[in-house]
Order: structure tokens, then sequence, then C-alpha cells
């Protein structure tokens, strides 16, 4: 290694701002932020919640960011503000905008992140991780469906096909661009190169079945069942399809496609007596990003330095897992469609090349900088370099925390009404209510409480025509037997719909 790689005007420049950045807010940790929102909301509530994140952010910078608006928008759905919502998710969404221009119109700028990263991963423009990019759309959806805005909800499902096609895209790029910049480094990317990392949690069976880090099958299951609910059952059915080609063997998602000629059938909705109710149930917390601390050997002038450098690790979640919805006394199977701590993983094990070469190329500047230290200014000045050195050395632990950990999904026919629900075991306080020919309640288990969205309902039960009232009895015979009352007799034509009432 050449010790002059730095010249002496820069070195000492790279000093002074490193000894800076130590106490740079851009370095704060949003781990020790979203554990702060967290515990807010679990003592106070929301609100608090909401209060604690907010007074994070001190400037308009802070107050458009995108990592900022996508934490408060799902705080504010949670509130069931759900236009206030979909303006953080808004300003979130601009950002995300700007990316998918630079991904499709300059895609080398977003690959340049080694200058930004030479002195800490933090000092990148948090992007959004690939699959908060994606859910972000589907957030926007639910809103407005929530809201029976159900035109605009249609446009963010259509974009969030459209965002996944430009990911997938970019991210093809990135790869290669990675393993040849690695090459040239001399390099080899991929985290079985860093001692000590967990390469466990990368790799176990649940993260290698996803197809990848972006796409999900609720997004994709929901455009189904909202293109069904609009009649476009030609769109309802690549929504499912999808959604099977990324959760296979999901009962639930199956039955979407294969029931769905029959459902959109005109004789089906013309006798169609109960409500298809669709249950999103989301539980547990999305994962964290927790910093872990390694050094590497770099080679100077003046021998081996160690130096000290951070990656990330996403722990598997321990959260139990649910199973039955029960309601209006039928058992509903609850299928896991989505697990954000698997999604989370799998994003990490795809960024790890392109981690583990910033990493690399960072440890050698700043092993540089502490042999130049050492050698201008004694003991005293590589003891300054290994102190910046391990002050400016972060992993990066941004990601979207008040996300659910898991979503289920569970659909079956129910009467119109309300209801009481119960999860497995776990009645709910708040009844539901549902009507028309297909409804969508959101639920979310929120710390010790389980929170009741919007109920939307899409569409109109067909009336039940009058029948003609029965005969007069001749006037001098009075009848036997009080005849049925015209109304009661539909419950018989309930009763084929009824035994369908089940996860399909």
């Amino acid at each position: 290694m050449n010790h002059r790689f730095f010249s002496r005007a820069r070195f000492w420049g790279l000093l002074a701002l490193s000894v800076a950045l130590t106490g740079c807010a851009s370095l704060q940790s949003h781990d020790k932020l979203a554990s702060d929102v967290h515990s807010a909301g679990q003592a106070q509530g929301i609100p608090a919640a909401l209060a604690r994140l907010e007074s994070s952010a001190t400037t308009e910078s802070d107050k458009t960011a995108l990592l900022y608006n996508l934490e408060r928008g799902e705080l504010l759905r949670l509130d069931r503000r759900y236009e206030d919502s979909n303006h953080a998710f808004m300003l979130a969404d601009n950002k995300v905008k700007e990316w998918e221009e630079a991904a499709t119109g300059n895609p080398q700028k977003l690959m340049g992140t080694v200058g930004a990263s030479l002195i800490s991963e933090r000092l990148k423009v948090y992007e959004g991780q690939d699959y908060e990019k994606v859910w972000l759309t589907t957030r926007m959806a639910l809103n407005r469906v929530a809201l029976g805005d159900f035109d605009n909800a249609r446009v963010d499902i259509k974009r969030t096909h459209e965002r996944e096609a430009v990911i997938a895209e970019f991210r093809a790029k990135e790869t290669l661009a990675a393993e040849e910049e690695a090459k040239s480094k001399g390099a080899a990317s991929g985290s079985k190169q860093i001692n000590g990392y967990p390469v466990e949690t990368l790799n176990d069976p649940e993260v290698l079945a996803l197809k990848n880090g972006y796409q999900n099958a609720l997004s994709h299951y929901l455009a189904g069942f909202m293109y069904e609910a609009m009649n476009e059952p030609g769109l309802a059915a690549p929504g499912y399809r999808k959604a099977i080609e990324l959760k296979p063997e999901t009962g639930v998602l199956e039955e979407g496609l294969r029931g769905l000629d029959d459902r959109s059938s005109f004789t089906w909705k013309r006798r169609q007596r109960m409500t298809d109710v669709l249950f999103v149930v989301e539980a547990g917390d999305a994962p964290a990003r927790k910093p872990k601390a390694f050094t590497l050997p770099v080679p100077t002038g003046r021998g081996l330095v160690t130096a000290s450098i951070s990656y990330p690790v996403i722990e598997p979640s321990s959260d139990p897992l649910l199973s039955q919805l029960s309601v209006a006394g039928y058992d509903l199977k609850l299928e896991k469609v989505v697990d954000l701590n698997a999604m989370a993983r799998r994003a990490l094990k795809d960024e790890m090349p392109g981690m583990v070469l910033r990493g690399f190329t960072r440890a050698v500047a700043k092993g540089v900088l502490q042999d130049q230290l050492q050698k201008n200014a004694g003991l005293l000045g590589g003891l300054i370099g290994a102190v910046a050195s391990a002050a400016t050395e972060q992993a990066d632990d941004r990601m979207w925390r008040m996300l659910p950990g898991r979503v289920y999904v569970a659909r079956g026919y129910l009467p119109p009404g309300e209801h009481r629900i119960t999860i497995n075991g776990r009645t709910l306080e708040q009844p539901v209510k549902v009507d028309g020919q297909y409804a969508l309640v959101p639920l979310r288990f929120y710390h010790s409480s389980v929170l009741t969205g919007e109920v939307a309902t899409l569409g109109q039960l067909a009336a039940v025509a009058a029948e003609p009232p029965p005969p007069a009895a001749p006037a001098a015979v009075a009848p036997t037997a009080k005849p049925q009352p015209a109304a009661a007799r539909p419950a018989r034509a309930q009763a084929k719909p009824a035994v369908q009432a089940r996860a399909h």
C-alpha cells in the first residue's frame, strides 16, 4: 500500500472531518429513535409515539425526509387519520420517485456510493429498502380504500407493479457493477468474507425461499381482490396468480384464483346474499438492524494496522404465529402471506456484496489515515485516528420500523351486520360491521391492544325480490296455520352461501 495515498492537506482535512462527524446528527441511531417511539406508544398510546417521532424532526429537511415520513405515515394510519397518513406518505413517495427517475435515467449516479461511504455508511442518503418502496404504494392504496377512494387506490396498485419493475432492472445492473468493482479492488464480495458474521441469519430456508427482497404476496393479492371487487376479473387473475407465485402452497391465495370465475359471474352476484370479507391481520413489529463491530487487518507502508468495521445484523423473529380467526360462528384459517423479518434479511443479504466492498475500501482508507497520524504525531496521533475511525464506523441501522412484523389473511362469506371477532382465542373488544358485496377488514395487533381500521365496503348485495302473498283463505274457512312471513323466506336462500363461509 502506498503511504502517500493522501496528501498532507487532504489527510488533515479528513482527520478534522472525522472528528467533527463524531457528533454529527447524520450518525445518530435510528434504531434508538424507533425504540423510543415504540416505548412511548406502548406506555401512552399512538399520540405519544407520534409526539416522540415529531420531536426528532427539527428542520424542514428533517420533515421532508423519506424515513421520517414513512414512520409518521404509519403511525397516523394506526390512528385512523388516513388523509394525514397519505399526506406523509406522499412526501415519502416524492423521494422514492426521485430514486426511480435516477434508477431509470442515470443508474450510475445511484451506484456511486463509495465516496459518501468513505467515512460512514450512515452518511449515504437514505433511499429506502426496496421492500419499503413497494410497501409505500400498498399502504397508500389501503388508506384510499379505507376512505372509499377506490379509483385512486387502483392507481396506487398499478404504480406498485411499475415500481417493482424499476427495482428489478436497477438491482440487476447494480449487482453486476458491484461484482466488477470488487474484482478490480481485489476484494471478493460476499458476507462469507466477514469473520464472525452470523451468515446463518441470511441463509436460513425462510429467507432463501423468497423470490427476491422486494415483492410481497399481500400487495398482489390485494390487487386481485380490488380488481375483482371493481368487476375487472381479467386484471384480478394476474394479481392472484402473482401472489401464489410469491407465496406458493397458501390456501387462501390459491382459492382466490380458483374461485374467481364463479364469483365474477352474473348469476352468482345476482344470488349473492352474504358479504365476501377479506381480513388483513397484522401482528408484531418490523425487525431492527443492529450494528455489529468487526476488526480488519489493513496493510500499510509501515506494516499491518487494525481498522474497525461495522455491519448490520437482523435477528430472526420470535413472535408467536397466528392461525385462526373466528367470526359469526365460522372458523377461518389465518394464513401468513408476508414476513417482514424474512424480507428484511433477504434485502440485507442482497445488499451485503456492495456493503462488504464499501467496508473494505473504507477500512483501507482509514488504515492509511491511522498510519499517517501515527507517523506524523506519534502514538497520540495513532490513538486519535483509531478513536475517530471507531466513532465514524457505524453500521447503517435505518429501516421503516413502524411496520408490522407479519401479515396474515383470511377470507370468507359473512351475513351483513355487526360481528365479534376472535383471533387465536382472544375476542376483540370492538365489533366490526360488514356490508355490501365485498368488505375489507384491517386489524393490527399493536403492543397489548388490537386496533381495528376503517372497514371498507365495495358493491351492493342484490336486493331480495318480494315474494307474492299467499292466497287468501275462503271466507267461510279459517286458516289452520299462520303462513310464514315472506321476509323470513330469504334465509333459506342464504343457506348455500353460508356453507361457503370459509377461507377461500
